[in-house]
This record gives C-alpha cells, structure tokens and sequence, in this order.
C-alpha cells in the first residue's frame, strides 16, 4: 500500500440531463476523520450517504466536500410573496412618515430575501433518484482524484522520513565508533577525575574511589541506547515499506526516538557525545513533524 498525506485536493464535474453537478474537496491534518459537508439547499438527503463514501475512502484528516448543482433551462417562473411584500411595504412606509427615512423602492423591497421567490423545479422520484445517483457518482471521481493527490504528497513525504532515518543511523554510527568511548578514552578520563579527587587533601577510600569511578563508568554507557536506536531505524523502515495509514505509528517511534536521544545526551560525558546527541535530537524534531502530515 501506498503511504498517504493528510492534504491534498481533488474534484470531479459531470451532467446529467441538463444540470451540472461539481464537486470540490480538501483534506488537512487531523486526529482523526471529519467531514464537513457544503450541500446546496434541497440536497440533505444526501448527507449520510455523502459521509459513509467518505469514510469508506480515508481513515484520518479533515475532509471538506463542496457541492454545486446548476440546472439549466429550468422551466419555473419567479413568484412574488405579495401578503409579506404588503407588510414590509406598509412598514417602510410608516418609518418614512414617522422618521424621514427615504421612499422604499421597488428593486428594493423586491431584493429582500423572502419577497421573490424562484421554486425548486418539480421533479418525480425518477428523476430525484437519477440525479441523486449522478452526484454520488461524481463525488466517488473527486475522492479518486483527492486520493492520487494525498498518495503523490505521501509518496514526496515516504522520502523525506527515508532521509531522516539516514541521518539518525548514521548519527547512531558516529556515536558508536567516537573516540570518547574507547576503553583507553574512559580510562584516562576516569584517572584525571580520581587524580584531581585524591589531590584535594581530603581523607579518601582510594578502593571505594575507584569502585564509585566504576560504577559512574557504567552508568554512563550508552550500549543500550544506541541498540534501540538501531531497533527503532529498523522499524520506521519497516513501517514506510508497508504503507498505508501508519501515520499514528510512526508518531509513536518519534517519541521513542527522542527518548532515546535525551538519554544519550544525559548519560554522556564526553563533549563530542553531546553533540551527536544534540543533533540527533534536532534530526528526530524533524522526523516528527513531517510524520504529522501522514495519515
């Protein structure tokens, strides 16, 4: 499977017997899948049949999906709605004898929303289910073409977190093979440290001096760390490879991946140790922000 953005764009326009039908629809990031559906006035039956198609189609992202229906040569004649064009024609009347307010005009108690109305065209069930059917099959070709464009997105975003993953195994490389953690690098490091101890004058355990150097030693190894690092690059490989939405997943090996990356930088003692680290963890804060684009 394919991986998938989050954004992306797709529309389809069709006819069916004289009407235009289009749709227009725009994914972003999301937590999960939302719809938001723009239907035309007379078009809400089609609301939950609009959703399910959706959901069929994605599995995370904030869909928004715009309908226009244009019927041409449509054999209906405007009506005018004369008992409320009387009462807000006397209303505009008494204003202007009470308040001086300037004459109402024709064009302009007509423009008021209720005063002129143009029905729907009548249609039988026939042809309701026709053009209900032409839309759905419409809205099934933009989600085809907003699906390409989130694949393309996804495929340009597949290399991106390729690249990041590089960067962090051959970050982990570099801090495996530092000179800082060759036994003879510790030892001596260790040895200064115990030196400087011993020449303050104050009456220590040189043997105990010697067991706590030790065990710092060991604490301070990063074997482990650098382990599930590599174990963490081979996943992220593994889930780019398979594809489809593992957008959450690799959300998860980002937390891990700085997890990892803020123990290194804590358990170093060696200043070339923290700088890998510290560049570790601006090459995770990347990774992590392109995976949130992901689906």
């Amino acid at each position: 499977m394919s991986l998938q953005s989050m954004t992306g764009f797709g529309r389809a326009v069709s006819n069916n017997a004289g009407t235009s039908i289009a749709w227009e629809l725009k994914s972003v990031n999301g937590k999960s899948l939302e719809a938001r559906l723009r239907l035309p006035p007379g078009f809400e039956r089609l609301e939950q049949s609009v959703r399910q198609t959706i959901q069929k189609k994605f599995s995370r992202g904030n869909v928004q999906a715009s309908l226009s229906v244009a019927r041409a040569h449509a054999q209906t004649q405007p009506a005018v709605n004369e008992a409320f064009l009387q009462d807000v024609a006397g209303l505009a009347k008494r204003l202007e004898e009470q308040f001086g307010t300037a004459p109402a005009t024709s064009d302009g108690l007509l423009s008021l929303r209720g005063v002129l109305e143009i029905p729907d065209a009548v249609e039988d069930e026939e042809a309701r289910a026709e053009l209900d059917a032409a839309i759905l099959a419409a809205l099934a070709g933009a989600l085809d073409n907003l699906l390409a464009s989130r694949r393309a997105e996804g495929d340009a975003l597949g290399e991106l977190l390729r690249g990041h993953l590089d960067a962090i195994a051959t970050l982990g490389d570099r801090a495996e093979s530092d000179p800082a953690r060759e036994p003879a690098a510790i030892r001596a490091r260790l040895q200064e440290q115990v030196r400087m101890l011993m020449n303050t004058g104050a009456p220590l355990d040189e043997q105990r001096l010697h067991m706590e150097a030790a065990f710092l030693a060991t604490k301070a190894d990063i074997r482990e760390e650098l382990d599930r690092l590599r174990t963490h690059v081979a996943s992220g490989y593994d889930l780019l490879a398979s594809g489809g939405p593992v957008g959450r997943k690799l959300d998860f090996l980002s937390q891990e991946f700085n997890r990892e990356s803020n123990t290194l930088c804590s358990k170093s003692n060696a200043a070339s140790i923290t700088a890998i680290g510290l560049e570790l963890k601006a090459v995770v804060d990347q990774f992590r922000e392109q995976v949130q684009n992901l689906e």
